[in-house]
């Protein structure tokens, strides 16, 4: 099993798994996975409980903390092995940004991603919504870089540090 949230969130189940999927990269362990959801609610949510529905989502990934990417809430990409999952956490302002995990670009590793899941559908640049939408997509992409940031900090993979980090291999390649 895995500890989803802490207990100041209500679950606390503990344990730790890749999933039971066959995969050719490197998914996180659920301890991994446990860090990376806990700092997202931490932030998306203002150190506030998260609402109900994704308190429910968080619960049904724990009765699969062993194998948390054969969780049904966990959305994944099509194929037998798919690059990319999301988890449909929200943020006090918008219910439907998710935590993705997705194969890095070596295809071996995973990266962290928030996805502010808002640029799908925008309204018509007149309409009396545009701007309240502008602003609440300023907010989700403000608060996505502050996750991220967050993540980088645990030593969580995300795709800037991938940058970096294949930038400076790069540069030692080059001085040999």
């Amino acid at each position: 099993m895995v500890v989803i949230i802490d207990a100041t969130f209500g679950v606390s189940r503990q344990g730790q798994g890749h999933g039971s999927s066959m995969t050719t990269w490197g998914r996180p362990l659920a301890k991994e996975l446990n860090r990376a959801i806990a700092t997202y609610l931490a932030h998306a949510y203002d150190g506030s409980p998260p609402p109900g529905a994704v308190r429910g989502r968080l619960e049904s990934l724990s009765a699969f903390a062993a194998t948390p990417f054969d969780c049904p809430v966990m959305e994944r990409s099509t194929g037998e092995d798919p690059p990319r999952f999301s988890l449909r956490l929200g943020n006090r302002f918008y219910p439907h940004m998710k935590l993705v995990v997705e194969r890095a670009p070596d295809g071996l590793g995973h990266l962290f991603r928030a996805d502010t899941h808002d640029r799908h559908i925008q309204p018509a640049p007149n309409s009396k919504e545009a701007e309240a939408f502008r602003e609440l997509m300023a907010k989700n992409q403000s608060l996505a870089e502050a996750i991220e940031a967050a993540w980088e900090a645990e030593n969580l993979a995300t795709f800037k540090q991938f940058l970096r980090n294949d930038l400076a291999r790069r540069r030692g390649l080059q001085g040999q």
